[in-house]
C-alpha cells in the first residue's frame, strides 16, 4: 500500500505532518521542537536537555509515576533526546493504542515543572555529565566543536557543564519553557498505521488551547578557522584527534554531493579511510561526516589509535582529504548504493519516517518523499561533487587532538 502524505496547520501556529501507511504493523508518533544548545545563552547551557527530562516528571494531570505506568500500559517504546538544534519526544505503540498515546504526548508536552522534581532531576543530569565527560571521544569532540566555534551558538554544549548545570534555577526553566516552547515553533508527526482525519481532530482538541508567540533563531553561516589545540587526560590508552572544516547547512543543496565524498573518503567499511587505516592496522577508528546545522555545517574527520602512531594517522588522513577528487566511478557508485540502502532501511520503518518528517521540516520547512530523495542520491554525480568543492575546499582545516598526559 502506498503511503499517503498530508499536511494541517492548527489556527495556533501548530504544523502537523502525516505519512500514513495501512500496511504498516506499528505507528509512531512525535513532538519536533526547534530548540537546543544553539538557543540558550551561556548562563542557560544545558538547559535544552534539562528541560527533555522535566516532560517525563509530571504534568497539571499527571505524576511522573503515572506518565511511567501510562507508557508502560501501552506498551510504547518512547524517549526523547535533545541536540544542537532540535528536541524530540517520540514514541512507536500499535495501532491500537495510537490514539491513547497521543493524548499522553500530547499531556507531556505541557509539563508542570515542578521545583522538588526539577531538584531531583538536577542530580540525575549532573551524573550524566560526569559519565559523557569520562568518555574520550564525547570529550574530545565537545572541546573541539566549542573552541571551533567560539562565539558562534553551533558550538553550543548540549549537557551543559557541571558548573552551568549546578546554577539553573527552577525560574531559569519556566522562562525558556515559555520563550521556546510556542505552537508555532514544533510540529507534529505521525507515521505508519493511523487515521489522518482523528488524528488532526485530536491534535485541536488537545493542542489548539496552546498559545502561539513569535520565536526566533539566529542562524548565521560560520565560515570556519584554521587552528590547532591539545588536550590531555589521564589514564588514556588511545589518542585521538578530529579535524574540522567549513561544511554545507542543512538548506545548502550541495549537502547531497558532500554526504556521498564523506562516504567515499570515511565510511565505516570500504572507504578510502578504512583501507588506509583501519585495514592496515594503524588506526583504531576513522570516520569522515558532513555535519549539516542550521544554516552553517562542517566536514569533520575523527581518528583514535595508539598515542605514537597518531602524528602518523593524521598525516595520511590530510594526505587522502587534500585529494577529495581521487576517486574512481567504482568507489561513487559504491557510496550511493551505501547511503541509498541507509535511506531505504530507515524508511521502511514509521519511526525512520517519522525522525526524517519531522527534522526535515524543522530544518527546510519542506517534506520530501522517500523516492525523491532517493533518486536525489542516485543522481550525484563527480561533477557535483567537483562543483560543492568550490564552495566547501576541504583545505581550512583545524586539529584538536587529545593525548594522554
Amino acid at each position: 500500500m502506498k503511503s499517503a502524505y498530508k499536511r494541517a496547520q492548527l489556527s495556533n501556529g501548530l504544523t502537523l505532518l502525516g505519512e500514513s501507511n495501512g500496511s504498516n504493523v506499528s505507528s509512531a508518533i512525535g513532538f519536533f521542537v526547534k530548540t537546543g544548545a544553539r538557543d540558550e545563552t551561556p548562563q542557560e547551557s544545558g538547559l535544552s536537555h534539562f528541560l527533555e527530562h522535566m516532560m517525563f516528571k509530571g504534568t497539571p494531570t499527571r505524576s511522573a509515576l503515572q506518565i511511567n505506568l501510562d507508557l508502560g500500559s501501552l506498551g510504547a517504546q518512547a524517549n526523547a533526546f535533545t541536540s544542537e538544534e532540535n528536541t524530540v519526544y517520540y514514541a512507536a505503540v500499535i495501532p491500537e493504542r495510537f490514539a491513547e498515546m497521543q493524548e499522553l504526548l500530547s499531556d507531556m508536552i505541557r509539563p508542570k515543572l515542578d521545583p522538588e522534581e526539577f531538584a531531583m532531576e538536577k542530580k540525575v543530569i549532573l551524573e550524566e555529565i560526569a559519565l559523557y565527560q569520562d568518555r574520550p571521544h564525547f570529550f574530545l569532540i565537545e572541546n573541539a566543536y566549542k573552541h571551533y566555534f567560539g562565539a558562534h551558538p553551533a558550538g553550543n554544549s548540549v549537557l551543559g557543564s557541571h558548573d552551568s548545570v549546578s546554577a539553573l534555577t527552577h525560574e531559569q526553566m519556566r522562562d525558556y519553557f515559555q520563550r521556546r516552547y510556542s505552537p508555532s515553533n514544533m510540529v507534529l508527526v505521525a507515521t505508519g498505521n493511523f487515521d489522518w482525519d482523528s488524528f488532526v481532530a485530536r491534535a485541536e482538541k488537545l493542542c489548539g488551547a496552546w498559545e502561539d508567540f513569535a520565536v526566533s533563531r539566529k542562524t548565521e553561516p560560520y565560515p570556519g578557522k584554521s587552528e590547532s589545540h591539545v588536550l590531555r587526560r589521564k589514564k588514556l590508552n588511545q589518542a585521538h584527534a578530529i579535524l574540522l572544516t567549513n561544511g554545507p547547512s542543512a538548506q545548502d543543496a550541495d549537502r547531497y554531493p558532500m554526504a556521498i565524498l564523506a562516504t567515499i573518503i570515511g565510511d565505516s567499511s570500504g572507504s578510502k579511510l578504512f583501507w588506509e587505516l583501519i585495514d592496515t592496522g594503524l588506526a583504531e577508528s576513522a570516520s569522515v561526516d558532513s555535519d549539516e546545522r542550521d544554516g552553517t555545517g562542517c566536514f569533520t574527520a575523527y581518528l583514535s589509535t595508539t598515542p605514537d602512531q597518531l602524528d602518523r594517522v593524521v598525516s595520511i588522513a590530510r594526505k587522502i582529504l587534500a585529494s577529495p577528487l581521487d576517486f574512481s566511478d567504482e568507489d561513487l557508485d559504491r557510496a550511493k548504493a551505501k547511503v541509498m540502502s541507509r535511506i531505504v532501511l530507515d524508511g521502511e520503518l514509521p519511526m525512520g519516517r517519522l525522525m526524517a518528517l519531522g527534522l526535515e521540516w524543522n530544518y527546510r520547512r519542506e517534506s520530501t518523499p522517500l523516492t525523491t530523495v532517493i533518486e536525489r542520491v542516485k543522481n550525484v554525480s563527480r561533477s557535483d561533487i567537483s562543483n560543492a568543492l568550490k564552495h566547501y575546499s576541504l583545505s581550512n582545516w583545524s586539529e584538536y587532538r587529545l593525548i594522554p598526559e
